[in-house]
């Protein structure tokens, strides 16, 4: 009987390129490609909307009771996948720096880990997804049969996100993200759940000097070697 199931799983920290990456790997295989970052941003995103507290146990559980999550392909032109929030659309307010803390501080919750993670479960159930995140390898999927730690250095980081957010007509101070991606690092990779880390079985990639088609066929070129015996 196989241990393993046929999931990819890509983490890593903000900014390290996952989700290109994630987007295109699942394209080549014909897999489904799961945003487990953008549920973070999802419930982040609803705790400022409805003034909730995310560090208040009793305001969380009652957000986490209602909040309906769902996540849709892009829509056509778009890179990034559409997620609804109770029925609207907020994807365009997810992918800020901000935000981004916020969800740091929103997944080192609790109650906010358990239900997502079961969801990231429930949807990867059948397999055949491409999940990406900060504990998809070791955490929401653990028996995935193959594991990428996708990583590059701050500086580079802090520079693609930079890039990301011009092109979308946003002002950016570069010396403000790099300190914001730095600081989401250390809190990611200290807090006591689900810690931003490499599964012990995860292939490492440092994408800092490798253009972005070379990490994809690194990826590929892995997981069709090494095919899933549960196929």
């Amino acid at each position: 009987m196989c241990d393993h199931k046929p999931i990819v799983t890509i983490d890593g920290p903000s900014g390290g390129g996952k989700s290109t990456v994630s987007r295109a790997l699942a394209a080549r295989l014909g897999f489904t490609y799961l945003d487990t970052g953008a549920m973070y941003r999802a419930v982040a995103y609803a705790c400022q909307e409805q003034g909730v507290d995310p560090l208040h146990p009793d305001q969380l559980e009652s957000l986490l009771e209602t909040i309906r999550i769902e996540l849709l392909p892009p829509a056509p032109g778009e890179d990034d996948v559409q997620v609804f929030v109770d029925g609207r659309e907020v994807g365009r307010y997810l992918r800020t720096p901000e935000m981004g803390m916020l969800a740091s501080t929103v997944s080192a919750q609790p109650l906010v880990r358990h239900k997502l993670t079961a969801l990231q479960q429930q949807i990867g159930a059948a397999g055949r997804i491409v999940a990406e995140g900060r504990d998809t390898g070791t955490v929401v999927f653990p028996d995935a049969a193959w594991k990428f730690f996708l990583d590059a250095s701050p500086e580079v980081r802090a520079s693609r996100r930079a890039t990301q957010l011009r092109s979308k007509g946003k002002a950016v101070d570069e010396q403000q993200l790099l300190a914001q991606i730095i600081k989401r690092d250390k809190d990611d990779r200290e807090r006591t759940i689900a810690p931003l880390k490499a599964a012990p079985d995860a292939l490492c990639i440092d994408s800092t000097g490798r253009p972005v088609d070379e990490v994809i066929g690194l990826m590929y070129d892995r997981v069709t070697s090494r095919p899933c015996c549960c196929e």
